[in-house]
């Protein structure tokens, strides 16, 4: 139940700016890792272009972006 109340209270002030003096957004810089099947079968890998997700500053997912935490465990940049 503490985890229902503290996502709706996350939510409202995500998406109403409570309080003003936080930004509710931020950005990470991330880099793609391709893997390349080589005719000989093994995988190389190609780092893409960085580039830059948007991200939410919170605990859980809202308004359709990832926590920026998460976005900066999973995607790490070079």
């Amino acid at each position: 139940m503490l985890t229902v109340i503290y996502y709706v209270g996350e939510f409202i002030s995500v998406k109403y700016r409570i309080p003003a003096s936080r930004e509710p957004l931020g950005t990470v810089q991330v880099t793609k890792l391709y893997a390349v099947l080589q005719k000989d079968g093994k995988t190389e890998y190609e780092a893409g272009e960085p580039e830059t997700q948007t991200c939410v500053n919170s605990i859980f997912p809202h308004l359709g972006y990832s926590p920026c935490w998460y976005e900066s465990i999973t995607k790490p940049s070079r």
